[in-house]
């Protein structure tokens, strides 16, 4: 199973402001939506409780929802307490590819595990409260990489770039 973790970010690794997102890139949304289709997300529960009641769960993918609370209900999710059991449940379903989806803590958690990133570079910076972890890019090498530019619909050119881990 091939551990992915999945993230739009500015140049200033933001990734969020009071619980969502600080831009609105409907390309971004929809590769997001394409490329974990069908597959398990993990998810914090601080993440899960940002998405849009409308929108929970994920529609058309497994979501697995990480917390330390005892008791906590997401209705149509699988909630765990810890990444580990997360990766579990995806492994014993037989998942090929597992994405987590944030926020900060479980990426951090999800990088000793992760093999792939897919990373929607934002050609910006903004103010955020949220931010993807730092990295070392010598550890990554990048396997793919498309443009979007500007548009009428999207105020910040970004790119959608895939890393693999060098071993």
């Amino acid at each position: 199973m091939i551990i992915s973790l999945i993230a739009a970010l500015t140049k200033n690794q933001v990734i969020g402001k009071n619980n969502d997102l600080p831009w609105h890139l409907p390309d971004d949304m929809k590769y997001f939506m394409q490329t974990t289709r069908s597959h398990h997300v993990i998810m914090g529960r601080k993440n899960y409780q940002s998405i849009p009641e409308k929108f929970r769960p994920l529609p058309n993918r497994t979501n697995i929802v990480v917390t330390r609370q005892q008791g906590f209900s997401a209705p149509g999710c699988i909630v765990v307490h810890s990444i580990e059991q997360g990766l579990e449940v995806a492994r014993n379903n037989n998942e090929t590819e597992v994405f987590i989806i944030g926020g900060s803590e479980i990426y951090r958690a999800g990088f000793a595990y992760a093999e792939k990133l897919y990373l929607t570079e934002i050609d910006t910076t903004l103010e955020g409260d949220t931010y993807f972890p730092s990295f070392n890019k010598q550890q990554w090498r990048e396997l793919s990489r498309r443009h979007h530019p500007a548009d009428d619909r999207h105020a910040h050119a970004f790119d959608f770039v895939v890393y693999g881990r060098i071993n």
